[in-house]
């Protein structure tokens, strides 16, 4: 395998015994291009043509006092599948917050478990003062990635093949753009929120496929809320307001302290994708924290909307953890909070919340085929944690329709990525396709791009193939189909103002 390295960061990080700053969370500071990738296992499928984009938290300086996973630098990897041949690239994302502490030659901003007044500059987000790391999610957008950081930020524009950067959108908002837009392929548009301190204190629009801000209106909350996820259908958005959120007194104070008020129901916002204030209607249902939906849909005078449901979102410290981080360990394990796959239904005509558990075991990250997305679909694929611990060694396929569900395991020291589903050229069926996955392989020191088969699940990866070093983990990817993005797909057409 021949790789070249484009090139080398220097910071100031001192690991110590911090749990995510080493293994399989030690950050990566170096970016090269390999197209020479080393085959290791099985054979590079020819039916498989566009872009897997993963964004990962790589931190080039010392925290100011308390470090968490999340405040890491964001860094792209792409690996391009086409004719049977894969190539490899990771970048940077080169935020102004990244460039001014390059130039300074330290951290400048707070993170999320520091208090605000400890960063030295004016910062981004809906904390206020922080970083936009812009290290939280990816999507395939116009014909650019564009990358998003979870407390909202200006996000930044990528070439999805080569990496190279190309700014913020022009049409970014005053508070900005929060992690999970969304990107429907049918009609090429950008779907997202925002969420802030102030009144209305959320916002929901719509970027067309050129890249144009279309629509752009408050979703009006009681208060400073902490909404991570949305969802959407062929004719409807999909906010919510849960009863997880800052302690509206101890924010007074500037103390960003997070309580769940467990007598206050969950809410969902339910809009017209081109809608104003006055046609929002609010669903109450149980209490409860989502972090991330899977797929919704409508039925008849019914939207149905399925994500993993928190059984208990402000889990009791972890035991054992590092004197400081007890509650950052509680708050990234999904067994600690007990997230499950869960589905609500919203009738349109009565106004009326029923809740159904899908599945007892714990999962999240799921993933679908982005073809039946805001569509009546089939099959989820959510990623199965490591207890303990934000790294997940597994993933489950589950048949909606029959409640069946296969589930496989990496072997010990491996572990995954969040998968994308990337459907076979010319696929007849829904599950016709592939899960896309990073795998970080610490008995090697290096890492892995890795196909599994949907259609056979239980086989596990059918092809493996070596890249040059070992990446950090982190949250979120995507996939985006080569026709989409080149030849005059919708993608590349839009970019092109087409």
């Amino acid at each position: 395998m021949s790789h070249d390295v484009i090139k080398t960061f220097t910071g100031n990080i001192e690991p110590g015994d911090h749990p995510y700053l080493q293994g399989p969370w030690a950050p990566l500071h170096e970016e090269v291009n390999a197209d020479d990738l080393i085959v290791l296992e099985g054979a590079v499928p020819d039916d498989i043509d566009g872009v897997y984009l993963r964004n990962t938290q790589n931190p080039l300086h010392q925290a100011l006092s308390r470090y968490h996973p999340f405040d890491g630098d964001g860094m792209i990897h792409m690996a391009a599948f086409r004719d049977g041949k894969v190539q490899y690239r990771n970048r940077y994302i080169e935020t102004k917050g990244l460039q001014a502490e390059i130039e300074s030659g330290e951290r400048l901003w707070a993170g999320l478990m520091e208090a605000p007044s400890l960063s030295k500059r004016p910062g981004w987000g809906a904390h206020g003062a922080m970083k936009d790391a812009s290290s939280t999610d990816v999507v395939v957008h116009a014909g650019k990635a564009l990358t998003t950081y979870f407390q909202c930020g200006e996000g930044y524009r990528l070439d999805p093949l080569t990496l190279a950067q190309a700014g913020v959108p022009d049409w970014s908002p005053e508070d900005g753009i929060s992690a999970h837009t969304k990107v429907d392929e049918q009609t090429g548009e950008l779907l997202f929120f925002n969420y802030s301190k102030k009144p209305p204190y959320m916002h929901y629009g719509v970027v067309d496929r050129n890249d144009r801000l279309v629509h752009y209106t408050p979703i009006p909350l009681p208060g400073p809320r902490l909404p991570h996820d949305m969802a959407y259908t062929q004719n409807y958005a999909i906010l919510n307001d849960f009863p997880l959120y800052w302690d509206p007194e101890a924010l007074k104070q500037d103390k960003h302290v997070v309580r769940f008020f467990k007598d206050k129901p969950s809410r969902f916002a339910v809009i017209p994708r081109r809608g104003g204030v006055d046609d929002i209607m609010w669903f109450e249902a149980e209490p409860t924290f989502v972090l991330h939906f899977l797929n919704a849909y409508e039925d008849g005078d019914e939207i149905v909307l399925d994500g993993y449901f928190q059984e208990d979102p402000m889990p009791t410290n972890y035991e054992g953890a590092l004197p400081g981080y007890e509650r950052m360990m509680s708050y990234l394990d999904q067994f600690k909070m007990g997230t499950k796959l869960h589905r609500w239904r919203f009738d349109l005509k009565t106004g009326k919340t029923t809740e159904q558990r899908l599945d007892d075991r714990i999962m999240e990250f799921g993933m679908f085929n982005q073809k039946y997305a805001g569509r009546r679909y089939r099959y989820a694929y959510s990623a199965l944690q490591v207890p303990g611990w934000f790294i997940f060694n597994g993933y489950l396929k589950t048949d909606l329709h029959t409640g069946e569900s296969w589930e496989i395991r990496l072997p010990e020291g491996q572990f995954a990525s969040e998968a994308p589903f990337a459907p076979r050229i010319n696929a007849k069926d829904e599950d016709d396709g592939y899960l896309v996955t990073f795998i970080i392989n610490e008995t090697t020191g290096k890492s892995e791009v890795a196909l599994i088969d949907c259609k056979r699940f239980s086989d596990g990866p059918i092809c493996r193939v070596q890249l040059p070093h070992q990446m950090a983990s982190g949250t979120h990817s995507c996939w985006a189909n080569g026709v989409d993005f080149r030849d005059g797909g919708i993608l590349a057409r839009a970019a092109m103002g087409g």
